[in-house]
């Protein structure tokens, strides 16, 4: 059984930065996508990015390119979001999630069946 374990969020000061990591375990082959997505009280959930485990695609959407890293650690099993240039906009719930892809990586969160329980990020300006 997939599981996912976030950790890393917080609370910081606009323009500093944040890692977050999502251990993950129960696949059974490397044709998974993991992705991060963010969702404030009452708004849908954002894809923001996503990487292909099997060769380390990644894709992110236009508003956090450049601020946001997204990458894995075989080893660890871990997959890890970089923020930086942190701002008070980027403060959100942010879930980690995962399934089985034979290409491209969505940013739809209906497309994924497993789901971690979601670190908070509070930036303060």
């Amino acid at each position: 059984q997939v599981q996912l374990v976030e950790s890393g969020g917080g609370s910081v000061q606009a323009g500093g930065s944040l890692r977050l990591s999502c251990a993950a375990s129960g696949f059974t082959d490397s044709r998974n996508c993991i992705g991060w997505f963010r969702q404030a009280p009452g708004k849908e959930r954002e894809g923001v990015a996503t990487i292909y485990t099997r060769d380390g695609s990644t894709y992110y959407i236009d508003s956090v390119e450049g601020r946001f890293t997204i990458s894995q650690d075989n080893a660890k099993n871990t997959v890890y979001l970089q923020i930086d240039s942190l701002k008070p906009e980027d403060s959100d719930m942010y879930y980690c999630a995962a399934d089985r892809f034979l290409g491209v990586c969505t940013m739809v969160a209906a497309d994924y069946r497993y789901w971690g329980q979601g670190t908070q990020v509070t930036v303060s300006s």
